[in-house]
């Protein structure tokens, strides 16, 4: 470990440039700021970063939205496919030659085994970039190991592993954030904090816009390629023949994976943006802690090809507080609140993720609109509900792993945000009304549909086989 690293218990205790940061501290901003802020000679302390899953997400999105902070030092990458390992020391390592001038700044680790990461002690936290049936897993992982934890969503592949993971992280208080960004973009706050001080009259619907994915061509088996340990990539889920197209391209970094469309790694667009669009409805409706009381849907699947995530479809949840939410294909990407005395609409506006978003963003939507453009200027008093403020995701939970508070988008709320997917999700493949408890996290005497809160697990990997 180099001379102007230390760990971040050392970091935590001496709290550098406190004084600088109290003075931009104001209501959850991000006090880890960009290295610019401070110049060339800016103090050393760093959070060592270890990346898991080098592919389209880190790549594109969580990598660089966390090399913009001088605090942030990613020193590691590890990915079962060594060619992408490869390609994440050399993108790491580039990033501090000419951001330094020295060479071999970083000189960042390589392992085949985010295991041998884990077990680092140079490495303070971790980001989780991998296919969604790898999130719960080393998620849990990192958080046994004391490792704090940026993890894409979805938070989890069934609601049984979501429920493990938050109980593991409060119980040993690490600081995880949930790559829900949407929580970080002003619109997506000011929306939320409209509805909750009844700008709109009392909240009735919320109708949030959300695609499926088409289907795909059939696809014969292939050799396993030398650089892909595909067993391990496989993990928890059956043995199946290898094809590129149920993996992730080989000769590209930026394409959308293959895996994405097929149910055996996660559940498709109700997963992939449902997370969220169900968090950001959440945080207006105020049910960010609990969840529907019923869910039904219908769904549309392919009847052939390799890709058999759901297509089009419209689910219906009621929630205790007397709000519906429905979701649907048919409406505008974005979330919809509708009250007794007008609606508002927010949605990403231009913004993409990635270069490979799978709906195409209209840069002149607006991000923000109400039925009443008054609504929209109206002010916030002092005395009336402030939602948490952050002005970025990354630098949110950089910020919080020095302070050890609670990010934007911690664990349970994730949970819970994910659990409205997976059991959506299996409203769509049971096609019939389900009664659910919130607080139990069963459905209500139905042994089918309770059936479905966890997947069988192939040893010796998965949650089931972890000593928590």
């Amino acid at each position: 470990m180099k001379e102007d690293s230390i760990s971040r218990r050392r970091f935590i205790d001496r709290s550098v440039k406190a004084t600088i940061m109290s003075s931009i501290a104001l209501r959850g901003f991000p006090t880890i700021v960009p290295s610019s802020v401070f110049g060339k000679n800016a103090p050393s302390e760093k959070i060592n970063i270890g990346q898991i899953g080098f592919g389209r997400i880190a790549f594109t999105h969580d990598l660089p939205e966390t090399l913009k902070y001088d605090i942030a030092r990613v020193i590691a990458v590890s990915d079962l496919d060594s060619t992408r390992v490869a390609s994440g020391k050399k993108y790491l390592d580039a990033f501090y030659a000419k951001k330094t001038g020295k060479s071999n700044y970083v000189n960042a680790k390589i392992y085949d085994d985010y295991h041998k990461m884990l077990n680092d002690p140079d490495i303070d936290a971790v980001i989780i970039s991998t296919p969604d049936h790898w999130h719960a897993q080393p998620a849990i992982e990192a958080a046994l190991e004391g490792k704090d934890i940026y993890l894409q969503k979805p938070t989890s592949l069934t609601i049984k592993e979501g429920r493990q993971l938050s109980d593991v992280v409060r119980r040993k208080k690490v600081v995880l954030q949930v790559g829900t960004q949407q929580r970080s973009m002003s619109q997506f706050r000011i929306a939320a904090e409209l509805v909750r001080n009844g700008r709109i009259g009392k909240l009735e619907t919320v109708k949030i816009g959300l695609p499926g994915d088409p289907s795909g061509p059939e696809a014969s088996e292939m050799s396993i390629p030398k650089n892909l340990n595909y067993d391990v990539w496989l993990g928890s889920t059956e043995q199946v023949y290898y094809t590129e197209i149920r993996v992730h391209p080989q000769n590209s970094l930026t394409d959308r994976p293959g895996w994405l469309r097929c149910e055996q790694f996660g559940a498709g667009m109700i997963t992939g943006w449902g997370q969220h669009h169900f968090d950001s409805a959440a945080w207006g409706m105020d049910t960010e802690l609990t969840g529907p009381i019923s869910i039904e849907a219908v769904a549309q699947f392919p009847k052939s090809g390799l890709w058999d995530v759901h297509g089009d479809f419209m689910s219906i949840a009621e929630y205790k507080n007397g709000i519906t939410q429905i979701t649907s294909g048919s409406y505008p990407n974005g979330v919809r609140y509708e009250g007794t005395e007008g609606w508002v609409f927010v949605t990403r506006g231009g913004y993409t993720a990635t270069s490979s978003d799978p709906v195409v963003q209209d840069r002149n939507t607006k991000a923000l609109a109400a039925s009443d453009p008054k609504i929209l200027t109206s002010v916030i008093g002092p005395n009336e509900i402030h939602l948490y403020e952050s002005s970025s995701q990354t630098g949110n939970w950089l910020d919080y792993i020095k302070s050890r508070k609670e990010p934007i988008s911690p664990v349970e709320i994730g949970h819970r945000a994910c659990t409205v997917c997976l059991v959506t999700h299996i409203a769509m493949k049971l096609g019939r009304k389900l009664n659910w408890d919130p607080d139990k996290e069963l459905f209500v005497n139905d042994k089918e549909a309770n059936a479905m809160l966890s997947r069988p697990q192939r040893a010796p990997y998965g949650t089931s086989y972890i000593k928590m």
